[in-house]
């Protein structure tokens, strides 16, 4: 059988995404009707017609921007030739015109997790150790060192120790509009459900982040107050006195049997290809319905990377009030943006363009894939705690880490990572599994990856195959019977605050 050279997504479009690792050469015949005329590179964007200048080049189905010059049939359609359209407007958004039937339930599936008080369900049993200011972080650091090689070899059913190091709690307008959302996420961070309530909490004595006040649900006898200690020995002393308490009783968690109803997954994109819209994405969408069918709740995130999709997500939202909160956070970001004197198209990396992504509207097209079909039943500012179960749209930006320290403030005990140019990146609060869009990364980066959706490019899959593949391997993490790659290699980034207000 004849190899497959490209990929067109929908029958409306105008490009083939090129399959071939090494490209279509100049002279290659593609169709009966199409002969490439250059050389087009992997994951770009091949003309199946001949393009005006002005006309609309179609991808999904949907115009990602105009030719910014005539284009010849076979060309490659690189970023240059294409011109950003204007984003979908906020005002004129059809709104849950287009909700979908609930999809059948999924049942007898189960994992194996750290049930707690408050009703919620960890994946990991950590002693977490929380900064109420930056002016302590350097002696938590060396209080943590001390913990992970003195007490937790003691203490076996303890996974580790997760200092949450940030920059702030003082020299910051804390009363500030915005500064709730800094203040939202920490305090959020402190209750996350892999602590199992057993947060020790580290406070200088004179920042504005006052422990007492922003963090409640700490308990008192959690809590080590630097300047209330006689020099550097009992400062660590004390850290560690009462991070073996913490321990004590973190031990004593046992795994149970909990329905997959007690999940929460987060998915998120970067380092993202032309395929990621084509393979990963769709994947963990359709793992995302399965979970959504099981009962679970998802969070898909990134508002620039939704922003020029926006009326498909609109249009799934569940009710009226939904779509409106789906609205204001995309103007919110519009306005965010506008104060920093961007554009929306300031998203793409170089790494994205270079995988073939020519602008945000191609972009934002291929990660709402990571959606699935189901209705969009609430919306989150940033940092909120999940308060339903379902497909939730959390408000945050596309940078990773950001997105990822507010996914885990909303109470993400799991997430799924797609990525296509490839990029190491952990959370050690919670596991991280990657999905490849492509088997290229898979094979560079065998033992960083842990699900390669490029087979579906390649016709090795389906979607639902690597859509169950995914579904299976979220269950397996999540009891601690295997180890995403990233958990086996501890990469462990640093929580990176969302802070839009002021600092003084």
């Amino acid at each position: 059988m004849e190899k497959r050279q490209f990929i067109k997504v929908n029958p409306a479009d105008n490009v083939g995404i090129v399959i071939i690792p090494e490209g279509i050469k100049a002279g290659t015949k593609l169709s009966d009707s199409v002969t490439a005329v250059e050389h087009v590179p992997h994951g770009h964007k091949v003309a199946l017609k001949d393009f005006s200048k002005n006309e609309e080049i179609i991808r999904y189905g949907e115009v990602i921007g105009y030719a910014r010059e005539d284009i010849p049939k076979g060309s490659w359609i690189s970023e240059d030739k294409v011109q950003l359209p204007e984003p979908p407007h906020l005002e004129e958004l059809p709104i849950a015109t287009k909700v979908p039937d609930p999809l059948p339930p999924l049942e007898g599936y189960t994992f194996l997790g750290y049930r707690n008080s408050d009703g919620t369900v960890g994946t990991k049993n950590l002693l977490g150790i929380m900064t109420s200011v930056q002016c302590v972080e350097g002696v938590v650091n060396i209080a943590v060192e001390r913990i992970k090689r003195e007490l937790l070899p003691k203490y076996p059913n303890v996974d580790g120790v997760v200092p949450i190091n940030h920059h702030y709690g003082c020299g910051v307008a804390i009363d500030a509009p915005e500064a709730k959302v800094p203040k939202r996420i920490l305090k959020n961070l402190a209750t996350h459900p892999n602590f199992g309530g057993e947060l020790l909490l580290v406070g200088l004595g004179c920042e504005k982040l006052v422990p007492e006040k922003y963090f409640p649900d700490v308990k008192k006898e959690n809590t080590v107050i630097l300047q209330s200690e006689l020099g550097f020995e009992l400062m660590v002393d004390s850290i560690v006195s009462k991070a073996r308490q913490c321990l004590e009783r973190l031990d004593k968690r046992v795994r149970e049997v909990c329905p997959v109803s007690d999940l929460v997954v987060g998915v998120q994109c970067g380092g993202s290809d032309a395929f990621s819209g084509i393979t990963a994405n769709p994947a963990v969408g359709y793992a995302a319905d399965l979970l959504v069918r099981a009962g679970a709740t998802v969070l898909f995130s990134e508002v620039t990377e939704v922003r020029d999709g926006v009326h498909h997500l609109t249009a799934r939202a569940i009710n009226q009030e939904v779509g409106q909160k789906l609205i204001d956070e995309m103007a919110w970001y519009d306005n965010y943006l506008e104060l920093g004197g961007v554009d929306r198209d300031a998203n793409p990396t170089p790494g994205n363009k270079a995988g073939g992504l020519a602008n945000v509207v191609e972009k934002s097209l291929g990660s709402i894939a990571k959606s699935g079909s189901s209705a969009i039943v609430d919306v989150l500012s940033p940092g909120e705690k999940v308060r339903k179960k379902g497909l939730i749209f959390a408000a945050t930006p596309a940078s990773d880490f950001v997105c990822g320290t507010c996914q885990l403030a909303s109470g993400i005990t799991l997430q799924v990572f797609t990525t296509g140019r490839g990029t190491p990146y952990g959370l050690s609060m919670v596991p991280v599994i990657k999905v490849a869009s492509n088997s290229e990364l898979t094979k560079k980066w065998k033992n960083l990856i842990d699900v390669d959706a490029g087979k579906i490019a390649t016709g090795d899959a389906t979607i639902e195959d690597v859509g169950w593949e995914i579904f299976r391997l979220i269950l397996e993490i999540a009891s601690g019977n295997k180890k995403a790659w990233a958990d086996y290699w501890r990469i462990e980034n640093a929580l990176c605050l969302f802070n839009p207000a002021p600092i003084t």
